[in-house]
């Protein structure tokens, strides 16, 4: 799979734990090297973890039951720690987390959507340190209401970063769960880059690049403009056809987007 994705033309690789083992945390010293080893023989960069909750199961990082809650941010501890573990060691920064997984963060029972939201808070603040410590960076994502209703505009979630206040916790950019922003998305951007340390690229149905006919180029454009230095990763949903058709979809789209901006300079 390494090989492939570095022969299509891309530079990274960002991963589902999940994908891994039931729990990647409990990936021995070995495993995580031989992963690292094998993302970097493909002349890749490990970028970091998205879909971070969704096993093992019985994840929760808002809910109001503090043991499953305390159970759930061990786990994120730990994934602070795959995470800089599978990264290059000679490097400084060791990987992105993306704190999204909207079942695993909606509220339950009688809790409310700001309280949930300040349980939220609490936990990345306690877990920042660790984070610092090992060059890893959380990254709080925006959902969209339709999938959780913790956390659901780009302006929440970097208020939420500054109210932290912690270099290793910042925000992130996702086309698909930016559907529902009142703003456009290169002013949501604009506005908001000093906290935007990564981006993910779909189309708003959560399709590949070029199965629609988002705006790339403009998103792209604004990026360029904003000299943004952090990874733009393409993040897959459709499962039920051939992967390395929808990574060569989407790069050759990307790419030709990014031709376009060449074009007008």
């Amino acid at each position: 799979m390494c090989e492939q994705v570095s022969q299509l033309g891309y530079e990274g690789l960002e991963l589902a734990p999940h994908t891994l083992a039931e729990d990647a945390t409990t990936l021995t010293s070995e495993q995580r090297l031989e992963i690292a080893n094998r993302i970097q023989d493909a002349g890749l960069r490990f970028v970091g973890l998205h879909w971070l909750l969704v096993s093992p199961p019985g994840l929760h990082i808002t809910t109001p039951d503090e043991a499953q809650r305390k159970k759930s941010w061990d786990y994120v501890h730990r994934a602070i720690d795959l995470c800089a573990d599978l990264t290059d060691q000679n490097s400084t920064e060791k990987g992105v987390i993306v704190i999204g997984s909207p079942k695993q963060r909606s509220t339950e029972g009688k809790m409310s959507p700001r309280q949930a939201a300040d349980l939220l808070t609490h936990e990345l603040a306690h877990a920042a340190p660790h984070a610092e410590t090992r060059g890893v960076k959380l990254l709080l994502e925006a959902l969209s209401p339709r999938d959780s209703d913790v956390v659901n505009c780009l302006g929440d979630a970097v208020a939420i970063v500054r109210q932290i206040g912690s270099p290793a916790v910042q925000s992130m950019f996702d086309v698909h769960n930016a559907i529902e922003e009142k703003d456009r998305h290169t002013e949501l951007i604009r506005r908001n880059h000093g906290h935007i340390h990564h981006v993910h690229v779909n189309e708003l149905d959560g399709q590949e690049p070029g199965r629609g006919d988002y705006d790339f180029a403009r998103l792209l454009g604004a990026l360029r403009d904003l000299d943004y230095k952090g990874w733009v990763s393409v993040e897959a949903f459709d499962f039920s056809r051939d992967p390395r058709e929808i990574a060569e979809r989407a790069i050759t789209h990307l790419k030709a987007s990014e031709a376009t901006l060449a074009e007008v300079q």
